[in-house]
C-alpha cells in the first residue's frame, strides 16, 4: 500500500489549494473527495462568490485580501481562462459615511484611504447614473471600488483540481473519509465509507461542513448554516451587464443583501443573503429556501433593483458556510493526535482567500509559523463568543 507523505480530505477550495501547495513543496500527495468535483453540496459550488479587499475595521483581513487579488489575476494565465472578473465592487448604504464611520462602509472606506487605494465616493444620483440599475435614490452613500469582482467558484476548484493532478497529485474520486486510523495517538491511515484504505504520513482535514462530524471534538466551536441564493433571468440584461453593474453590497451589515452583475456565461444574475442563516445537518437537512425569503428577496428588489423585480427566479440553492462561532478559519495541527491538521471554517468568506488558504494551511501542517497564521489557530471558544465579521448581518 502507498503512503502518502500528505493525505487531505476534500477537494474543495481549502483541499484542492492545500494539496497544490504541498505538492510544490516536493511532497507526495493523495487527494480523497466523497462525488465529482465541484462536489454539489460543496460551500464552493456554485456560479460565482464575491472577491473583495473590503472587511470594516478589520484591517489584517485587507492586508491578506492583497496578494490575493495578485494571484487571482495570476490564475487566470495560468488556468488559461478568466475565471476571476474584475468587475468592481460597490458598497452602497443609506447611511453617511462620515457620520457613521465605524459601520462596515464607513470603515472599509477609511482603510482603503489609509492604504493609499482609490474607492470612489458616490452619492444617490451618482451611483444610479454609473450603474443604473439602482434607479430608485433608496441608496445615498457609499463608493465604488474598482479592485475586486467575483470568481467562478465551481469552476475555479474543477480547474485547480486538474491543474493538481497535472503536477502529480494523485486525486481519487467518491471516497468519503469516514475513520482516522490511528497508532500509538498518531494519524497513519484514513478508511473510507466506500471500503478503502489510504496510508499517509500526516492528515489533513478539509472536509468542510463535515469537519466537526469526522472531527466531533470540534462541534463545540463550529456550526453549519444555510444561507438562501437566488439566481435571475433578467429582462433587461444590459442594465446588469459589467460595467453597468458590479458586484454589490446593499447595507449588507444591516440586511444580508449582495449580488452580482449579469453571469457572463450562465446569464442570470445571482442575489443572496449574507447572515445568521439557519442552523443545519448537513448530511441529513434539506438545503430549500423558504417562501418567506422568496418575500424577502421580493421586497429587497422593489427598494432597490426594480427592473428585476418582475423577472424569474430560474433557480435557488441554500448555501452552507461552516462556520466557526469567531467568524475565522480554523487552520492548526491537531492538539493531541500526532500527524493531523485542519484546514476549515470557512465561515463565508473562504473562496475568496482561497490564493492563500493552501499557503496558510501548509505552513501548519508542517509546522511552521505564518504571519497571518495566530487568529486561525487551534483555541477555546464559547456559546457567548461574538462572531466578528462586520459585513455579516445579524438580527440582534
Amino acid at each position: 500500500m502507498k503512503t502518502y507523505d500528505f493525505l487531505i480530505l476534500g477537494a474543495g477550495i481549502f483541499g484542492v489549494t492545500t494539496a497544490l501547495e504541498l505538492k510544490q513543496r516536493g511532497y507526495s500527495v493523495g487527494l480523497l473527495n466523497p462525488d465529482h468535483i465541484p462536489h454539489p453540496l460543496a460551500a464552493s459550488t456554485d456560479i460565482s462568490k464575491v472577491v473583495r479587499m473590503e472587511y470594516g475595521t478589520d484591517m489584517e483581513y485587507m492586508e491578506m485580501l492583497e496578494p490575493c487579488l495578485e494571484k487571482w489575476r495570476a490564475w487566470n494565465d495560468l488556468l488559461g481562462e478568466t475565471l476571476y472578473h474584475e468587475t468592481g465592487f460597490i458598497l452602497a448604504t443609506t447611511h453617511d459615511l462620515e457620520e457613521d464611520v465605524d459601520s462596515f462602509e464607513g470603515a472599509s472606506y477609511r482603510n482603503l484611504l489609509k492604504k493609499g487605494y482609490q474607492p470612489q465616493r458616490f452619492d444617490a444620483k451618482e451611483l444610479a447614473k454609473r450603474f443604473p440599475a439602482f434607479e430608485t435614490g433608496y441608496y445615498t452613500d457609499g463608493f465604488y471600488h474598482a479592485l475586486g469582482g467575483f470568481a467562478e467558484s465551481g469552476r475555479v476548484v474543477h480547474a485547480l483540481a486538474n491543474y493538481a493532478q497535472q503536477l502529480g497529485v494523485e486525486l481519487y474520486l467518491g471516497q468519503t473519509a469516514e475513520k482516522l486510523i490511528q497508532q500509538k495517538g498518531r494519524v497513519v491511515a484514513v478508511e473510507t465509507r466506500e471500503g478503502n484504505t489510504f496510508s499517509a504520513g500526516h492528515v489533513v482535514v478539509c472536509t468542510g461542513n463535515f469537519t466537526p462530524y469526522l472531527l466531533p471534538e470540534l462541534k463545540p466551536y463550529m456550526r453549519v448554516t444555510g444561507h438562501p441564493v437566488f439566481h435571475i433571468k433578467p429582462n433587461r440584461p444590459e442594465l446588469f451587464t459589467s460595467p453597468n453593474l458590479a458586484v454589490f453590497t446593499a447595507d449588507i451589515s444591516k440586511t444580508g443583501w449582495y449580488g452580482f452583475p449579469l453571469h457572463p456565461k450562465e446569464k442570470v444574475v445571482k442575489v443572496a443573503l449574507h447572515s445568521e442563516g439557519l442552523e443545519l445537518d448537513p448530511a441529513i437537512d434539506e438545503r430549500v429556501v423558504s417562501v418567506e425569503e422568496h418575500g424577502r428577496l421580493q421586497a429587497f428588489l422593489n427598494q432597490s433593483l426594480p427592473a428585476l423585480a418582475n423577472d424569474p427566479v430560474v433557480f435557488t440553492r441554500r448555501c452552507c458556510y461552516t462556520d466557526t462561532l469567531d467568524g475565522h478559519f480554523w487552520i492548526d495541527r491537531h492538539p493531541e493526535i500526532e500527524g493531523l491538521s485542519i484546514g476549515s471554517g470557512g465561515s463565508g468568506h473562504g473562496l475568496k482567500m482561497g490564493p492563500i488558504l493552501g499557503e496558510l494551511i501548509a505552513d501548519a501542517a508542517e509546522g511552521k509559523n505564518h504571519k497571518w497564521g495566530a487568529r486561525h489557530r487551534w483555541r477555546h471558544l464559547s456559546k457567548d463568543t461574538p462572531q466578528v465579521e462586520e459585513a455579516r448581518h445579524k438580527s440582534t
